[in-house]
Protein backbone atom coordinates (compact mmCIF):
# COMPACT_ATOMS: atom_id res chain seq x y z
CA UNK A 1 0.00 0.00 0.00
CA UNK A 2 3.02 2.31 0.27
CA UNK A 3 4.17 3.58 -3.14
CA UNK A 4 7.75 4.08 -1.91
CA UNK A 5 7.99 0.39 -1.21
CA UNK A 6 7.01 -0.55 -4.75
CA UNK A 7 10.01 -0.11 -7.04
CA UNK A 8 10.78 -1.49 -10.50
CA UNK A 9 14.11 -3.23 -10.90
CA UNK A 10 15.77 -4.66 -13.99
CA UNK A 11 16.86 -8.21 -13.20
CA UNK A 12 19.23 -9.99 -15.57
CA UNK A 13 17.94 -13.35 -16.75
CA UNK A 14 19.99 -16.43 -16.07
CA UNK A 15 20.22 -19.64 -14.13
CA UNK A 16 20.84 -17.68 -10.91
CA UNK A 17 17.48 -15.94 -11.27
CA UNK A 18 15.78 -19.28 -11.78
CA UNK A 19 17.30 -20.72 -8.60
CA UNK A 20 16.49 -17.54 -6.62
CA UNK A 21 12.82 -17.15 -7.50
CA UNK A 22 11.76 -20.72 -8.28
CA UNK A 23 11.32 -21.78 -4.61
CA UNK A 24 8.89 -18.89 -4.03
CA UNK A 25 6.86 -19.93 -7.06
CA UNK A 26 6.88 -23.56 -5.98
CA UNK A 27 5.79 -22.61 -2.46
CA UNK A 28 2.88 -20.62 -3.86
CA UNK A 29 1.92 -23.61 -5.97
CA UNK A 30 2.10 -25.94 -2.98
CA UNK A 31 -0.26 -23.63 -1.08
CA UNK A 32 -3.05 -24.29 -3.56
CA UNK A 33 -2.29 -27.94 -4.48
CA UNK A 34 -2.72 -30.51 -1.75
CA UNK A 35 -2.41 -34.33 -1.78
CA UNK A 36 -5.66 -36.22 -1.77
CA UNK A 37 -4.40 -39.31 -0.06
CA UNK A 38 -1.19 -40.89 1.13
CA UNK A 39 -1.66 -43.88 -1.17
CA UNK A 40 -1.96 -41.65 -4.21
CA UNK A 41 1.13 -39.72 -3.11
CA UNK A 42 3.25 -42.86 -2.84
CA UNK A 43 2.04 -44.06 -6.23
CA UNK A 44 2.93 -40.73 -7.80
CA UNK A 45 6.40 -40.76 -6.20
CA UNK A 46 7.07 -44.28 -7.46
CA UNK A 47 6.09 -43.56 -11.05
CA UNK A 48 7.88 -40.23 -11.08
CA UNK A 49 11.08 -41.83 -9.81
CA UNK A 50 10.75 -44.70 -12.30
CA UNK A 51 10.16 -42.28 -15.18
CA UNK A 52 13.11 -40.09 -14.20
CA UNK A 53 15.44 -43.06 -13.82
CA UNK A 54 14.36 -44.53 -17.17
CA UNK A 55 14.84 -41.17 -18.89
CA UNK A 56 18.38 -40.79 -17.47
CA UNK A 57 19.20 -44.34 -18.67
CA UNK A 58 17.84 -43.62 -22.17
CA UNK A 59 19.79 -40.36 -22.37
CA UNK A 60 22.99 -42.17 -21.28
CA UNK A 61 22.54 -44.82 -23.97
CA UNK A 62 21.82 -42.22 -26.66
CA UNK A 63 24.92 -40.30 -25.52
CA UNK A 64 27.07 -43.36 -26.30
CA UNK A 65 25.33 -43.98 -29.61
CA UNK A 66 25.82 -40.40 -30.87
CA UNK A 67 29.39 -40.20 -29.53
CA UNK A 68 30.27 -43.48 -31.35
CA UNK A 69 28.68 -42.04 -34.51
CA UNK A 70 30.90 -38.96 -34.18
CA UNK A 71 33.96 -41.13 -33.59
CA UNK A 72 34.39 -40.27 -29.90
CA UNK A 73 34.64 -42.89 -27.16
CA UNK A 74 33.64 -42.46 -23.50
CA UNK A 75 32.92 -44.84 -20.61
CA UNK A 76 29.42 -45.53 -19.35
CA UNK A 77 30.26 -43.57 -16.17
CA UNK A 78 31.22 -40.61 -18.35
CA UNK A 79 27.90 -40.92 -20.18
CA UNK A 80 25.96 -40.90 -16.91
CA UNK A 81 28.09 -37.96 -15.69
CA UNK A 82 27.39 -35.94 -18.88
CA UNK A 83 23.65 -36.67 -18.65
CA UNK A 84 23.38 -35.50 -15.03
CA UNK A 85 25.55 -32.39 -15.62
CA UNK A 86 23.49 -31.38 -18.64
CA UNK A 87 20.08 -32.06 -17.10
CA UNK A 88 21.00 -30.05 -13.98
CA UNK A 89 22.08 -27.11 -16.23
CA UNK A 90 25.58 -27.08 -14.71
CA UNK A 91 27.20 -27.60 -18.13
CA UNK A 92 30.93 -27.91 -17.29
CA UNK A 93 31.81 -28.15 -21.00
CA UNK A 94 34.51 -30.83 -20.58
CA UNK A 95 32.54 -33.28 -22.78
CA UNK A 96 30.88 -31.88 -25.90
CA UNK A 97 29.36 -33.04 -29.14
CA UNK A 98 30.86 -31.91 -32.46
CA UNK A 99 27.90 -32.48 -34.78
CA UNK A 100 24.57 -30.68 -35.08
CA UNK A 101 22.81 -33.94 -34.17
CA UNK A 102 24.76 -34.10 -30.91
CA UNK A 103 24.13 -30.46 -30.14
CA UNK A 104 20.40 -30.89 -30.83
CA UNK A 105 20.40 -33.91 -28.50
CA UNK A 106 22.13 -31.73 -25.83
CA UNK A 107 19.36 -29.15 -26.10
CA UNK A 108 16.69 -31.84 -25.62
CA UNK A 109 18.49 -33.18 -22.52
CA UNK A 110 18.92 -29.64 -21.15
CA UNK A 111 15.25 -28.65 -21.57
CA UNK A 112 14.07 -31.97 -20.16
CA UNK A 113 16.36 -31.55 -17.16
CA UNK A 114 15.10 -28.01 -16.48
CA UNK A 115 11.54 -29.28 -16.50
CA UNK A 116 12.08 -32.37 -14.38
CA UNK A 117 14.98 -31.50 -12.05
CA UNK A 118 14.46 -27.75 -11.56
CA UNK A 119 10.66 -27.71 -11.48
CA UNK A 120 8.97 -31.04 -10.86
CA UNK A 121 11.61 -32.52 -8.54
CA UNK A 122 11.66 -29.56 -6.06
CA UNK A 123 7.88 -29.45 -6.24
CA UNK A 124 7.71 -33.18 -5.52
CA UNK A 125 10.13 -32.85 -2.62
CA UNK A 126 8.25 -29.94 -1.05
CA UNK A 127 4.82 -31.44 -1.59
CA UNK A 128 5.49 -35.02 -0.54
CA UNK A 129 8.32 -34.64 1.97
CA UNK A 130 8.76 -31.12 3.33
CA UNK A 131 5.11 -30.01 3.42
CA UNK A 132 3.87 -33.16 5.23
CA UNK A 133 6.72 -32.78 7.71
CA UNK A 134 5.82 -29.13 8.44
CA UNK A 135 2.13 -30.02 8.66
CA UNK A 136 2.90 -32.81 11.12
CA UNK A 137 4.93 -30.39 13.22
CA UNK A 138 2.08 -27.85 13.17
CA UNK A 139 -0.51 -30.45 14.10
CA UNK A 140 1.70 -31.54 16.96
CA UNK A 141 1.67 -27.93 18.23
CA UNK A 142 -2.13 -27.64 17.96
CA UNK A 143 -3.52 -29.39 21.07
CA UNK A 144 -5.86 -32.26 20.24
CA UNK A 145 -7.12 -32.61 23.79
CA UNK A 146 -6.98 -30.70 27.06
CA UNK A 147 -4.59 -31.79 29.83
CA UNK A 148 -6.04 -34.68 31.86
CA UNK A 149 -5.73 -32.69 35.09
CA UNK A 150 -7.74 -29.69 33.80
CA UNK A 151 -10.99 -29.33 35.77
CA UNK A 152 -13.61 -26.66 36.38
CA UNK A 153 -12.87 -24.99 33.05
CA UNK A 154 -15.06 -23.12 30.58
CA UNK A 155 -15.53 -24.53 27.06
CA UNK A 156 -16.02 -21.87 24.37
CA UNK A 157 -17.35 -22.71 20.92
CA UNK A 158 -15.99 -19.74 18.96
CA UNK A 159 -13.98 -16.55 19.27
CA UNK A 160 -16.09 -13.38 18.99
CA UNK A 161 -16.47 -10.11 20.85
CA UNK A 162 -18.22 -11.70 23.83
CA UNK A 163 -15.81 -14.61 24.26
CA UNK A 164 -12.75 -12.38 23.68
CA UNK A 165 -13.89 -10.16 26.56
CA UNK A 166 -14.66 -13.27 28.63
CA UNK A 167 -11.18 -14.70 27.99
CA UNK A 168 -9.60 -11.49 29.27
CA UNK A 169 -11.75 -11.71 32.39
CA UNK A 170 -10.96 -15.40 32.93
CA UNK A 171 -7.25 -14.71 32.57
CA UNK A 172 -7.55 -11.87 35.09
CA UNK A 173 -9.12 -14.19 37.66
CA UNK A 174 -6.88 -17.13 36.70
CA UNK A 175 -9.91 -19.21 35.72
CA UNK A 176 -9.24 -22.06 33.23
CA UNK A 177 -10.89 -22.20 29.81
CA UNK A 178 -10.47 -23.82 26.40
CA UNK A 179 -11.63 -22.65 22.97
CA UNK A 180 -12.78 -25.43 20.62
CA UNK A 181 -11.64 -24.74 17.03
CA UNK A 182 -12.38 -26.92 14.01
CA UNK A 183 -9.56 -25.78 11.72
CA UNK A 184 -5.95 -26.70 12.58
CA UNK A 185 -4.47 -23.57 10.99
CA UNK A 186 -6.86 -21.31 12.90
CA UNK A 187 -6.05 -23.18 16.10
CA UNK A 188 -2.34 -22.63 15.49
CA UNK A 189 -2.83 -18.90 14.91
CA UNK A 190 -4.83 -18.53 18.11
CA UNK A 191 -2.39 -20.72 20.02
CA UNK A 192 0.47 -18.44 18.95
CA UNK A 193 -1.53 -15.49 20.30
CA UNK A 194 -1.62 -17.12 23.73
CA UNK A 195 -5.24 -18.33 23.57
CA UNK A 196 -5.82 -21.79 25.01
CA UNK A 197 -7.29 -23.86 22.19
CA UNK A 198 -8.10 -27.46 21.34
CA UNK A 199 -8.80 -28.83 17.86
CA UNK A 200 -12.34 -30.16 18.11
CA UNK A 201 -15.60 -30.01 16.16
CA UNK A 202 -18.37 -29.81 18.74
CA UNK A 203 -20.98 -30.87 16.19
CA UNK A 204 -19.38 -34.32 16.61
CA UNK A 205 -20.24 -35.92 19.99
CA UNK A 206 -16.87 -37.71 20.09
CA UNK A 207 -15.08 -34.33 20.16
CA UNK A 208 -16.46 -33.39 23.57
CA UNK A 209 -14.18 -35.84 25.33
CA UNK A 210 -11.13 -34.02 23.90
CA UNK A 211 -12.37 -30.83 25.59
CA UNK A 212 -12.54 -32.49 29.02
CA UNK A 213 -16.31 -32.17 28.87
CA UNK A 214 -16.97 -34.39 31.88
CA UNK A 215 -14.72 -32.17 34.04
CA UNK A 216 -15.88 -28.76 32.72
CA UNK A 217 -17.81 -26.20 34.76
CA UNK A 218 -19.58 -24.38 31.93
CA UNK A 219 -20.12 -24.48 28.18
CA UNK A 220 -20.70 -21.16 26.37
CA UNK A 221 -22.06 -21.34 22.81
CA UNK A 222 -22.10 -17.92 21.15
CA UNK A 223 -22.55 -18.78 17.46
CA UNK A 224 -25.74 -18.44 15.44
CA UNK A 225 -29.00 -19.86 16.76
CA UNK A 226 -28.78 -23.06 14.69
CA UNK A 227 -25.20 -23.85 15.73
CA UNK A 228 -26.00 -23.11 19.37
CA UNK A 229 -29.04 -25.40 19.27
CA UNK A 230 -26.96 -28.26 17.85
CA UNK A 231 -24.17 -27.81 20.41
CA UNK A 232 -26.60 -27.51 23.35
CA UNK A 233 -28.56 -30.59 22.27
CA UNK A 234 -25.44 -32.72 21.83
CA UNK A 235 -23.89 -31.51 25.08
CA UNK A 236 -27.07 -32.11 27.09
CA UNK A 237 -27.30 -35.68 25.83
CA UNK A 238 -23.80 -36.30 27.20
CA UNK A 239 -24.17 -34.43 30.51
CA UNK A 240 -27.31 -33.66 32.46
CA UNK A 241 -25.61 -31.37 35.01
CA UNK A 242 -23.29 -29.14 33.00
CA UNK A 243 -24.20 -25.42 32.89
CA UNK A 244 -24.83 -24.61 29.21
CA UNK A 245 -25.07 -20.92 28.24
CA UNK A 246 -26.18 -19.98 24.73
CA UNK A 247 -26.91 -16.74 22.91
CA UNK A 248 -30.07 -16.13 20.89
CA UNK A 249 -30.32 -13.62 18.08
CA UNK A 250 -34.03 -14.19 17.55
CA UNK A 251 -36.77 -14.24 20.17
CA UNK A 252 -38.25 -17.23 18.35
CA UNK A 253 -35.15 -19.25 19.26
CA UNK A 254 -35.51 -18.86 23.02
CA UNK A 255 -37.86 -21.80 23.50
CA UNK A 256 -35.97 -24.00 21.05
CA UNK A 257 -32.65 -23.39 22.79
CA UNK A 258 -34.17 -24.16 26.18
CA UNK A 259 -35.73 -27.36 24.81
CA UNK A 260 -32.36 -28.29 23.30
CA UNK A 261 -30.82 -28.25 26.77
CA UNK A 262 -29.58 -24.73 27.46
CA UNK A 263 -29.40 -23.78 31.13
CA UNK A 264 -29.41 -20.06 30.32
CA UNK A 265 -30.18 -18.24 27.09
CA UNK A 266 -28.85 -14.71 26.58
CA UNK A 267 -30.75 -12.47 24.19
CA UNK A 268 -28.11 -9.77 24.29
CA UNK A 269 -29.85 -7.40 21.89
CA UNK A 270 -32.89 -7.23 24.16
CA UNK A 271 -30.80 -7.02 27.31
CA UNK A 272 -28.55 -4.31 25.93
CA UNK A 273 -31.56 -2.27 24.82
CA UNK A 274 -33.07 -2.50 28.30
CA UNK A 275 -29.77 -1.49 29.89
CA UNK A 276 -29.44 1.54 27.62
CA UNK A 277 -33.03 2.55 28.43
CA UNK A 278 -32.37 2.32 32.17
CA UNK A 279 -29.39 4.64 31.77
CA UNK A 280 -31.59 7.35 30.25
CA UNK A 281 -32.39 10.05 32.77
CA UNK A 282 -34.92 12.18 31.00
CA UNK A 283 -38.13 12.49 32.95
CA UNK A 284 -37.01 14.07 36.21
CA UNK A 285 -34.19 14.30 38.72
CA UNK A 286 -35.08 11.20 40.69
CA UNK A 287 -32.59 8.36 41.19
CA UNK A 288 -32.96 5.54 38.67
CA UNK A 289 -31.97 2.06 39.85
CA UNK A 290 -29.62 0.38 37.36
CA UNK A 291 -28.78 -2.79 39.31
CA UNK A 292 -28.13 -4.20 42.73
CA UNK A 293 -26.91 -6.91 45.08
CA UNK A 294 -29.54 -8.38 47.38
CA UNK A 295 -30.98 -5.40 49.32
CA UNK A 296 -28.34 -2.99 48.02
CA UNK A 297 -29.34 -0.94 44.97
CA UNK A 298 -27.08 0.98 42.61
CA UNK A 299 -28.78 4.10 41.24
CA UNK A 300 -27.98 7.13 39.10
CA UNK A 301 -29.34 10.65 39.35
CA UNK A 302 -28.69 13.92 37.54
CA UNK A 303 -27.46 17.07 39.20
CA UNK A 304 -28.66 19.57 36.59
CA UNK A 305 -31.69 21.59 37.69
CA UNK A 306 -31.49 20.52 41.36
CA UNK A 307 -30.25 22.36 44.47
CA UNK A 308 -27.13 20.15 44.32
CA UNK A 309 -25.83 22.06 41.33
CA UNK A 310 -22.88 24.28 42.24
CA UNK A 311 -22.19 22.56 45.57
CA UNK A 312 -19.34 20.25 46.49
CA UNK A 313 -19.98 16.65 47.44
CA UNK A 314 -19.37 17.46 51.12
CA UNK A 315 -21.84 20.35 51.00
CA UNK A 316 -24.56 18.13 49.51
CA UNK A 317 -24.84 16.14 52.83
CA UNK A 318 -26.58 13.32 50.94
CA UNK A 319 -25.49 10.65 53.43
CA UNK A 320 -26.96 12.66 56.31
CA UNK A 321 -30.15 13.68 54.51
CA UNK A 322 -31.07 10.44 52.73
CA UNK A 323 -28.62 7.79 53.93
CA UNK A 324 -27.32 7.09 50.42
CA UNK A 325 -23.63 6.66 49.78
CA UNK A 326 -22.21 8.45 46.73
CA UNK A 327 -19.80 5.89 45.28
CA UNK A 328 -18.79 7.74 42.13
CA UNK A 329 -19.54 10.54 39.71
CA UNK A 330 -19.82 10.48 35.93
CA UNK A 331 -18.85 13.59 34.04
CA UNK A 332 -19.17 13.23 30.28
CA UNK A 333 -18.07 9.61 30.27
CA UNK A 334 -15.27 10.09 32.81
CA UNK A 335 -15.64 8.31 36.14
CA UNK A 336 -14.38 10.04 39.30
CA UNK A 337 -14.05 8.54 42.75
CA UNK A 338 -15.96 10.61 45.30
CA UNK A 339 -13.99 13.33 47.05
CA UNK A 340 -15.41 15.86 49.57
CA UNK A 341 -14.30 18.89 47.56
CA UNK A 342 -15.45 17.55 44.18
CA UNK A 343 -17.82 20.11 42.56
CA UNK A 344 -21.24 19.02 41.30
CA UNK A 345 -21.65 20.52 37.83
CA UNK A 346 -24.70 20.45 35.52
CA UNK A 347 -23.22 17.56 33.54
CA UNK A 348 -22.51 15.48 36.69
CA UNK A 349 -24.27 12.15 37.07
CA UNK A 350 -24.31 10.82 40.65
CA UNK A 351 -23.74 7.11 41.20
CA UNK A 352 -25.23 6.07 44.55
CA UNK A 353 -25.63 2.94 46.64
CA UNK A 354 -28.42 2.42 49.14
CA UNK A 355 -31.39 0.40 50.27
CA UNK A 356 -34.87 0.82 48.84
CA UNK A 357 -35.80 3.18 51.71
CA UNK A 358 -32.66 5.27 51.19
CA UNK A 359 -33.26 5.61 47.45
CA UNK A 360 -36.87 6.60 48.12
CA UNK A 361 -35.68 9.17 50.66
CA UNK A 362 -33.42 10.68 48.02
CA UNK A 363 -36.29 10.79 45.52
CA UNK A 364 -38.54 12.46 48.05
CA UNK A 365 -36.01 15.30 48.20
CA UNK A 366 -35.23 15.70 44.50
CA UNK A 367 -37.86 14.10 42.23
CA UNK A 368 -39.89 17.33 42.36
CA UNK A 369 -37.28 18.93 40.14
CA UNK A 370 -38.39 18.10 36.62
CA UNK A 371 -35.69 18.24 34.04
CA UNK A 372 -37.56 17.80 30.77
CA UNK A 373 -40.88 16.82 29.25
CA UNK A 374 -39.77 16.48 25.63
CA UNK A 375 -39.35 12.99 24.13
CA UNK A 376 -35.96 11.31 23.89
CA UNK A 377 -34.59 10.31 20.48
CA UNK A 378 -33.66 6.74 19.54
CA UNK A 379 -31.42 6.47 16.45
CA UNK A 380 -31.63 3.07 14.79
CA UNK A 381 -34.54 0.62 14.67
CA UNK A 382 -32.58 -2.60 14.78
CA UNK A 383 -32.87 -5.18 17.56
CA UNK A 384 -31.25 -2.93 20.15
CA UNK A 385 -33.16 0.20 19.13
CA UNK A 386 -36.50 -1.62 19.25
CA UNK A 387 -35.57 -3.09 22.63
CA UNK A 388 -34.93 0.45 23.91
CA UNK A 389 -38.35 1.52 22.60
CA UNK A 390 -40.08 -1.39 24.35
CA UNK A 391 -38.31 -0.53 27.60
CA UNK A 392 -39.41 3.10 27.26
CA UNK A 393 -43.00 1.94 26.73
CA UNK A 394 -42.84 -0.03 29.98
CA UNK A 395 -41.66 2.95 32.02
CA UNK A 396 -43.97 5.31 30.12
CA UNK A 397 -41.17 7.51 28.82
CA UNK A 398 -41.92 9.42 25.62
CA UNK A 399 -39.59 8.93 22.65
CA UNK A 400 -39.13 9.25 18.89
CA UNK A 401 -37.40 6.47 16.96
CA UNK A 402 -35.89 7.06 13.55
CA UNK A 403 -34.34 4.92 10.84
CA UNK A 404 -33.74 5.40 7.13
CA UNK A 405 -35.26 1.98 6.26
CA UNK A 406 -39.10 2.21 6.42
CA UNK A 407 -39.56 -1.57 6.81
CA UNK A 408 -37.76 -1.51 10.17
CA UNK A 409 -40.27 1.02 11.52
CA UNK A 410 -43.37 -0.83 10.34
CA UNK A 411 -46.04 -0.91 13.06
CA UNK A 412 -44.04 1.23 15.46
CA UNK A 413 -45.56 4.38 16.97
CA UNK A 414 -43.56 7.60 17.16
CA UNK A 415 -41.54 6.49 14.11
CA UNK A 416 -39.68 8.87 11.80
CA UNK A 417 -38.20 7.73 8.49
CA UNK A 418 -34.95 9.38 7.47
CA UNK A 419 -31.22 9.56 7.97
CA UNK A 420 -29.87 10.59 11.36
CA UNK A 421 -27.12 12.48 9.55
CA UNK A 422 -29.78 14.81 8.09
CA UNK A 423 -30.45 17.85 10.27
CA UNK A 424 -34.08 18.13 9.11
CA UNK A 425 -34.76 14.53 10.15
CA UNK A 426 -33.19 15.09 13.56
CA UNK A 427 -35.15 18.32 13.96
CA UNK A 428 -38.36 16.47 13.13
CA UNK A 429 -37.46 13.93 15.84
CA UNK A 430 -37.02 16.80 18.32
CA UNK A 431 -33.27 16.76 18.80
CA UNK A 432 -33.26 20.45 19.76
CA UNK A 433 -35.39 19.87 22.88
CA UNK A 434 -34.76 16.17 23.61
CA UNK A 435 -33.20 15.43 27.00
CA UNK A 436 -31.36 12.37 25.67
CA UNK A 437 -30.39 10.64 22.41
CA UNK A 438 -29.66 6.92 22.21
CA UNK A 439 -27.44 5.82 19.31
CA UNK A 440 -27.89 2.11 18.58
CA UNK A 441 -26.42 1.39 15.11
CA UNK A 442 -24.51 -1.86 14.57
CA UNK A 443 -21.54 -0.04 13.05
CA UNK A 444 -19.26 1.66 15.59
CA UNK A 445 -17.97 4.12 12.99
CA UNK A 446 -21.54 5.29 12.39
CA UNK A 447 -22.10 5.59 16.14
CA UNK A 448 -18.94 7.70 16.54
CA UNK A 449 -20.01 9.90 13.63
CA UNK A 450 -23.49 10.45 15.06
CA UNK A 451 -22.13 11.02 18.58
CA UNK A 452 -19.89 13.83 17.33
CA UNK A 453 -22.75 15.29 15.30
CA UNK A 454 -25.29 15.22 18.16
CA UNK A 455 -22.76 16.64 20.64
CA UNK A 456 -22.08 19.58 18.30
CA UNK A 457 -25.80 20.17 17.84
CA UNK A 458 -26.62 19.90 21.54
CA UNK A 459 -23.72 20.31 24.00
CA UNK A 460 -26.12 19.77 26.93
CA UNK A 461 -27.88 16.60 25.73
CA UNK A 462 -27.29 13.20 27.31
CA UNK A 463 -25.79 10.85 24.71
CA UNK A 464 -26.00 7.10 25.28
CA UNK A 465 -24.22 4.98 22.68
CA UNK A 466 -23.93 1.33 21.85
CA UNK A 467 -20.48 -0.13 21.17
CA UNK A 468 -19.95 -3.38 19.32
CA UNK A 469 -16.22 -3.56 20.02
CA UNK A 470 -14.43 -2.91 23.28
CA UNK A 471 -11.72 -1.12 21.34
CA UNK A 472 -14.16 1.65 20.38
CA UNK A 473 -15.45 2.44 23.87
CA UNK A 474 -12.80 5.08 24.54
CA UNK A 475 -13.36 6.58 21.07
CA UNK A 476 -17.09 6.94 21.73
CA UNK A 477 -16.42 8.63 25.06
CA UNK A 478 -13.94 10.97 23.36
CA UNK A 479 -16.54 11.73 20.70
CA UNK A 480 -18.88 12.99 23.42
CA UNK A 481 -20.93 10.03 24.66
CA UNK A 482 -21.94 10.16 28.31
CA UNK A 483 -22.64 6.43 28.58
CA UNK A 484 -21.33 3.58 26.41
CA UNK A 485 -22.37 -0.06 26.71
CA UNK A 486 -21.53 -3.05 24.51
CA UNK A 487 -22.47 -6.63 23.73
CA UNK A 488 -19.01 -7.84 24.62
CA UNK A 489 -18.88 -6.60 28.21
CA UNK A 490 -22.51 -7.45 28.94
CA UNK A 491 -22.26 -10.98 27.55
CA UNK A 492 -18.94 -11.73 29.22
CA UNK A 493 -20.23 -10.45 32.59
CA UNK A 494 -23.32 -12.66 32.40
CA UNK A 495 -21.30 -15.77 31.59
CA UNK A 496 -18.71 -14.96 34.26
CA UNK A 497 -21.44 -14.45 36.88
CA UNK A 498 -22.92 -17.85 36.04
CA UNK A 499 -19.49 -19.44 36.30
CA UNK A 500 -18.66 -17.87 39.65
CA UNK A 501 -22.25 -18.08 40.92
CA UNK A 502 -22.08 -14.45 41.93
CA UNK A 503 -22.89 -11.04 40.56
CA UNK A 504 -20.43 -8.72 38.90
CA UNK A 505 -22.65 -5.79 38.04
CA UNK A 506 -21.71 -3.89 34.90
CA UNK A 507 -22.53 -0.35 36.02
CA UNK A 508 -21.20 1.10 32.78
CA UNK A 509 -18.63 0.18 30.18
CA UNK A 510 -15.40 -0.14 32.14
CA UNK A 511 -16.99 0.18 35.60
CA UNK A 512 -17.97 -2.84 37.72
CA UNK A 513 -19.36 -3.65 41.11
CA UNK A 514 -17.85 -6.95 42.27
CA UNK A 515 -17.42 -9.19 45.32
CA UNK A 516 -14.12 -10.25 46.89
CA UNK A 517 -13.03 -12.23 49.92
CA UNK A 518 -11.57 -10.14 52.72
CA UNK A 519 -7.79 -9.89 52.19
CA UNK A 520 -5.79 -10.98 55.23
CA UNK A 521 -3.81 -7.75 55.04
CA UNK A 522 -6.94 -5.66 55.73
CA UNK A 523 -8.29 -7.68 58.68
CA UNK A 524 -8.50 -5.54 61.85
CA UNK A 525 -8.21 -2.22 60.03
CA UNK A 526 -10.94 0.33 59.57
CA UNK A 527 -12.10 1.19 56.07
CA UNK A 528 -10.53 4.63 56.48
CA UNK A 529 -7.17 3.27 57.67
CA UNK A 530 -7.04 0.60 54.96
CA UNK A 531 -6.64 3.40 52.41
CA UNK A 532 -8.13 1.01 49.86
CA UNK A 533 -9.37 3.71 47.51
CA UNK A 534 -5.97 5.37 47.26
CA UNK A 535 -4.14 2.06 46.86
CA UNK A 536 -6.38 0.45 44.25
CA UNK A 537 -9.05 2.93 43.11
CA UNK A 538 -11.82 0.64 44.45
CA UNK A 539 -14.38 1.70 47.05
CA UNK A 540 -16.10 -0.57 49.59
CA UNK A 541 -19.88 -0.17 49.38
CA UNK A 542 -20.95 -3.13 51.54
CA UNK A 543 -19.61 -5.95 53.70
CA UNK A 544 -21.10 -9.39 54.23
CA UNK A 545 -20.57 -11.65 57.26
CA UNK A 546 -22.38 -14.98 57.75
CA UNK A 547 -24.88 -13.99 55.08
CA UNK A 548 -25.67 -10.63 56.71
CA UNK A 549 -25.12 -7.65 54.41
CA UNK A 550 -24.02 -4.33 55.92
CA UNK A 551 -24.77 -1.56 53.45
CA UNK A 552 -22.78 1.63 53.10
CA UNK A 553 -20.48 0.90 56.08
CA UNK A 554 -19.10 3.95 57.85
CA UNK A 555 -15.41 4.82 57.32
CA UNK A 556 -14.74 3.78 60.94
CA UNK A 557 -16.07 0.22 60.33
CA UNK A 558 -13.52 -2.45 61.29
CA UNK A 559 -12.94 -5.10 58.64
CA UNK A 560 -13.25 -8.60 60.09
CA UNK A 561 -11.79 -11.94 59.09
CA UNK A 562 -14.08 -14.14 56.96
CA UNK A 563 -16.08 -11.23 55.62
CA UNK A 564 -16.82 -10.56 51.98
CA UNK A 565 -16.56 -7.04 50.66
CA UNK A 566 -18.51 -5.48 47.83
CA UNK A 567 -16.42 -3.05 45.79
CA UNK A 568 -16.90 -0.65 42.91
CA UNK A 569 -14.15 0.37 40.52
CA UNK A 570 -13.03 0.74 36.95
CA UNK A 571 -11.47 -2.21 35.14
CA UNK A 572 -8.02 -0.78 35.91
CA UNK A 573 -8.96 -0.43 39.57
CA UNK A 574 -10.22 -4.03 39.63
CA UNK A 575 -6.94 -5.18 38.06
CA UNK A 576 -5.00 -3.20 40.66
CA UNK A 577 -7.01 -4.77 43.50
CA UNK A 578 -6.25 -8.26 42.14
CA UNK A 579 -2.59 -7.33 41.74
CA UNK A 580 -2.29 -6.04 45.31
CA UNK A 581 -4.43 -8.63 47.12
CA UNK A 582 -4.62 -11.56 44.71
CA UNK A 583 -7.65 -13.14 43.05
Amino acid sequence: NKPAACRVRKIPLGSGVVFKFLPAQITALVAVWRPRSRKRNLRFLFWFGAFLGTLILVFTILFHVIMEWEGQSYSWMSGFYWTMVTMSTLGFGDITFQSDVGRGFSVIVLVTGMLLLLALLPFTFIEFFYSPFVKAQQEARAPRQVPPDLTGHVILTQLDGVTAALIRKLDKYQAPYVLAVKDVEEALSLHDLGIKVVVADLSDPTSFSRCGFERAALLAATGNDFENTSVAFTAREISKDLVIVTTANSADSLDVLMLAGSSHVMQLGEQLGGALARRTIAADAQAHIIGGFDQLHIAEAIVAGTPLQGKTLAQSRLRELAGVNVIGLWQRGHFNNPAPDLPLTPDTLLLMAGTTDQIEAYNALFCIYHRATAPSVIIGAGRVGKAVARAFDQIELDYRILDKIPEKLAGMPNAIVGSAADFETLSKAGIQSAPAVLITARDDDINIYLTIYCRKLRPDIQIIARSNSDANVARLHSAGADVVMSYASMGSNIIFNLLRNQKTLLVAEGLNVFRAAMPEELVGQSIRDSDLRARTGCSIIATSHNGKLTLNPAPSTILEKGEEILLIGTLNAEDKFLEVFGS
